[in-house]
Order: structure tokens, then sequence, then C-alpha cells
């Protein structure tokens, strides 16, 4: 009777211990959530308002890298602004040829010797970007649609121009003539990581003292690319 007592209350222990569910782990919403970001941008760069006799050659590429703050302005938390910094690096490729005369930058549409094999100037900036924000985010995923549009203000930190000819090679390092302070419109849109991007500068590239051959240099960048956002 006793052995038979026991087995029933073993069966009746492991009948009830296979029936009962522990209750589901609670997860916990972040009803305050910020998509605060690392940026990464690839761009393909071009110069607009080109003078007469002045165009690309090659393809000129550039990058950003940066951090944007969030701060959702909406109760949905779905419209914010986002100011930032970052880094940015320019290249372009052109026959605008930077040389120095006296001490002094002098710009020719003429090679200076043979066929030229290079001619370019770089730029690095440290950037300070502000964006507007509009996506249909949630506290419960990071993936969303959105559309992005700002001002990025930037400072010029160095620049670099080369040329190479069969005759001549030229090195110019921090060229007064270029804008110190830079300005321009952009917009991300895209979904998840991968966003389109497109870069108008607002300010000429170059200072209006400038000049290639009488005319002058009221260059300004215009990119286009990919926008990586990365929490």
């Amino acid at each position: 009777m006793r052995y038979s007592f026991i087995g029933l209350l073993l069966i009746t222990l492991n009948v009830w211990a296979q029936d009962t569910k522990l209750p589901a782990p609670m997860i916990a919403i972040d009803s305050l959530y910020r998509e605060d970001q690392f940026y990464f941008t690839f761009t393909y760069n071009t110069l607009a308002n080109a003078p007469a006799g002045v165009s690309q050659k090659k393809f000129s590429s550039g990058f950003k890298l940066g951090f944007l703050r969030d701060f959702p302005i909406n109760k949905q938390r779905n419209k914010a602004i986002a100011p930032g910094l970052g880094l940015s690096y320019n290249k372009y490729f052109q026959n605008l040829f930077i040389t120095e005369v006296n001490g002094d930058p002098f710009y020719s549409t003429t090679a200076l010797g043979g066929s030229y094999s290079k001619n370019k100037f770089e730029q690095v900036f440290i950037d300070f970007p502000i964006e507007f924000r509009w996506r249909t985010s949630g506290p419960e995923s990071h993936k969303f649609w959105r559309v992005y549009t700002g001002l990025q203000f930037s400072y010029l930190l160095f620049n670099k121009s080369v040329y190479e000819d069969d005759l001549y090679r030229v090195r110019i390092y921090n060229n007064k003539d270029f804008n110190k302070f830079q300005a321009g419109a952009y917009l991300a849109a895209g979904h998840n990581s991968w966003n389109v991007y497109a870069y108008y500068g607002i300010l000429p590239i170059f200072k209006s003292s400038a000049k290639v051959e009488d005319q002058s240099i009221k260059l300004r960048a215009l990119h286009f690319g990919l926008m990586f956002y990365i929490l």
C-alpha cells in the first residue's frame, strides 16, 4: 500500500510538471528610445559650376565618417533633430592645373609639359552635420524606412594638389585659395543600414580671388553615394 501511494504521487507530480508552463520572460520596451548612430558614407565626387575649359577626369571618390546624436521632437519619436561630428576626405581628378608662380597659386587649363598622367586635388575636413529626421521606427525594431535631410558645415584641415607629366612633378600643400569654411545640403534615404546619399555644396570650393584665364573658379562640390547608419 505504501509503495502504491508513492508511485501514485510520483505519477501525479510528473503530470503536473508537464502541464505547467513557465511564464515567458518579459522583454523590456524602451519607450524613450533614441537613434544615436555612427555613420559611414562613400561617394562619387563631381564638380558643379565649372568655368569654361575645366572638366572632370577619371573617377573621383570620397568618404565621411562620424557620429550623430538623436533628439526626438514628437511623442511617437519618429521625428528628430540630430547634430553630429565627423571627418571627411574628398579628391577630384580634373584638368585644372595648379602650380605656383613666385610663391602664389597659379591656375591653368594648359598642361605644363607633355601628356600628363595625374592631376588632382585632395581635401580633409572636420564636419558638423545637423539632420532633420523622419522615420518609421519603433522601440521594438531598428529596421525601418528613413528620410534624413540636413546641412553640413565643414572646416578645411588639410589640402594637397598633385600634378605629374613627362617633364614636371608638382606638389602644393595647404593652398591658401581654398575656402576654409564649407557648407552644403544633403539627403539620405533608405531602409535599415543602406541609404542613398546626395550632397551639394552651397559655398564654392575656391575663394573669389582664385581665377583661371580671367574667370573666377566657382566650382562647387556635388557628391552621390551610399550612407550607412550603424547603432
